[in-house]
């Protein structure tokens, strides 16, 4: 998915449901100069979206064990 993000973008919003945020990206992408942004964009967007289900099986985890 990491490669993904990195070679096109657009794609690695839409796939996770995220579809303006993907049409935005798309449009920054277009341009070459844009290319480098939109790609380290998707990708800490990636990132930040695995970090926070990590974080929530991690919280889960945690309720079940004390209560």
């Amino acid at each position: 998915m990491t490669l993904l993000a990195i070679f096109f973008p657009f794609l690695s919003f839409i796939l996770r449901g995220r579809i303006i945020t993907g049409i935005i990206c798309l449009v920054l992408q277009i341009t070459l100069i844009g290319w480098i942004p939109a790609a380290i964009w998707a990708v800490i967007s990636l990132q930040n979206s695995r970090a926070d289900r990590r974080n929530a099986r991690l919280v889960k985890a945690i309720k079940k064990q004390n209560g």
